[in-house]
């Protein structure tokens, strides 16, 4: 009985994580194959302000996670200064800014199944639930 009263703790616990994949064409294939848009954050993760605040205040928060998990195929493209990053990584991570024209952080590029720019925006205030609906407004703008 003790037992079953600690799983159930453990597992309300545990907090809902986001898969934030690392490649492009990998996260637009599971696009396609779900009918899901893109969300691709070009961040500092361990030195840009506003990347830590978009982190902390809106991708971290389950209103943001779920709605993300339902619609959302994830792509994070880390700029760090210090964290560890191989050449193939940081290679590989500059040419899509480049290609997209990415000039600060944090920069979130919206894409549809197909891989067409749909939006592109960055750090919003008030927290995952606006968020949302600012992403909603790009991917199912009101005629």
């Amino acid at each position: 009985e003790d037992v079953r009263v600690e799983a159930t703790e453990k597992v309300e616990n545990v907090k809902e994580e986001l898969l934030w994949l690392e490649n492009f064409e990998e996260a637009q294939e599971i696009a396609k194959t779900e009918d899901k848009t893109i969300l691709v954050d070009f961040t500092g993760s361990d030195w840009c302000g506003w990347c830590i605040k978009l982190d902390n205040e809106v991708f971290s928060q389950t209103a943001f996670i779920d709605y993300a998990n339902a619609n959302l195929v994830l792509v994070k493209l880390d700029f760090p200064r210090k964290a560890p990053q191989t050449e193939e990584k940081k290679n590989y991570n500059r040419a899509l800014a480049q290609k997209y024209g990415i000039k600060g952080f944090p920069t979130i590029l919206l894409f549809d199944a197909n891989g067409e720019v749909i939006a592109k925006t960055g750090y919003q205030k008030g927290g995952p639930e606006s968020y949302v609906l600012h992403l909603e407004e790009f991917i199912h703008p009101k005629q």
